[in-house]
């Protein structure tokens, strides 16, 4: 095992490289987090105002009954995103501490298709995350209200 601090710095260089993606993966945590956080205060507010009963019109009420399901079906999709991003996370870390170890020579028997393999699945996770939010985004505008009752 090469100890020199030539050698360290480069195997810290190697294995740091995909922890920008780890950056990636955290913010886009944190947008979906506060979409998710958004949409399950927009279904509180409108069940909370459904069991007050300050609001008489039927027409108004299944509108609202109808905008808490998509509040709720928002948030399904955002808890998957959050759980693929996550996911996505947890291979590239792997990948990271893969290649430290193997670079450092702490490993000697840990092949390259370990490296490979979990590098590719936490890129696959990360773009189902990334598809998962896209799909909340285009529901999200086209269940926005613009037909809403007037008087909602």
């Amino acid at each position: 095992m090469d100890v020199s601090i030539d050698a360290i710095t480069n195997n810290i260089q190697l294995a740091l490289a995909p922890v920008f993606l780890l950056t990636a993966v955290a913010t886009l945590i944190n947008a979906i987090s506060t979409r998710l956080a958004r949409s399950v205060d927009r279904m509180r507010n409108i069940q909370e105002a459904i069991h007050r009963g300050n609001i008489k019109d039927e027409e108004t009420i299944r509108y609202m009954h109808k905008e808490a399901n998509e509040a709720k079906t928002r948030g399904r999709l955002c808890t998957a995103a959050i759980f693929f991003n996550v996911l996505s996370g947890i291979f590239i870390s792997l990948t990271v501490l893969e290649l430290f170890f193997f670079q450092a020579g702490a490993v000697r028997s840990l092949q390259a298709t370990y490296v490979i393999w979990t590098f590719v699945l936490g890129l696959i996770s990360f773009m189902t995350s990334l598809s998962i939010v896209l799909a909340e985004v285009v529901y999200a505008y086209r269940s926005a209200g613009w037909n809403s009752p007037k008087h909602y």
